[in-house]
């Protein structure tokens, strides 16, 4: 297994960067950390926001009801924190989250699905790569020592394609080693198997940025064909 970059934790505003409104609340529109769904929109005010960031499961002040509200405290549909981040003007606020249940009161997955009808379709988190993308750019811009990234683009186009083979290679051993083997144990090999294909999609990322090709290049070509099938 190799090395991997990882992109920093998103950070929080602080309490005293909010633009309260005149009636002390914000908007929050919820994401999903997955795949950038948009869950609902609700209000929040300092109380909400303090209780958000403190126990690390979203709240909200209720207008209806005039209080702090946790979302899914009577359905149990909590929504985690992962990242929360104010707009340019600072008065609204993205709030992205880890979904425990359907977060709308009808039962579906996002409050925008049409007609109520449920949504459990979810991504599958391709979006994260562009954030794994900024880290290579960065690191190929910035050169940090001790950097693997870093390591792989001073060898040149031979070293990262080198690396792409190999971890290629490990992905076909992996692959086979899961639809070979016994039932027993199938957790570890199956995880195995993603371990190689996240090695194999990094070292990707890199020799494109070696080759100062940009994925969205890649992503327009999978569009085309897609388009003709």
């Amino acid at each position: 297994m190799s090395r991997r970059e990882t992109a920093a934790e998103p950070r929080s505003p602080a309490v005293d960067r909010v633009a309260w409104g005149s009636d002390g609340l914000v908007p929050a529109v919820v994401q999903d950390v997955v795949d950038g769904r948009v869950l609902m929109v609700a209000y929040m005010d300092a109380e909400a926001l303090a209780a958000t960031l403190a126990t690390g499961q979203v709240h909200f002040h209720s207008r209806s009801r005039g209080r702090l509200w946790k979302k899914g405290e009577t359905s149990g549909h909590v929504l985690r924190l992962s990242g929360l981040a104010a707009d340019c003007d600072a008065d609204a606020l993205l709030v992205t989250v880890e979904p425990h249940g359907p977060t709308c009161h009808r039962g579906t997955r996002s409050c925008f699905d049409p007609d109520g009808a449920p949504s459990d379709r979810r991504g599958q988190g391709f979006g994260w790569l562009d954030e794994l993308w900024a880290t290579i750019e960065e690191r190929a811009g910035s050169r940090p020592p001790g950097s693997y990234t870093v390591e792989l683009l001073d060898g040149g186009v031979d070293a990262v394609g080198r690396k792409v083979v190999e971890e290629a290679t490990e992905v076909l051993i992996a692959a086979k080693d899961d639809a070979t083997v016994a039932d027993d144990g199938r957790d570890v090999r199956r995880a195995a198997l993603a371990g190689e294909v996240a090695d194999l999609l990094y070292h990707a990322l890199v020799l494109l940025a070696e080759r100062r090709l940009p994925p969205a290049d890649v992503i327009e070509v999978l569009r085309e064909r897609h388009a003709r099938r």
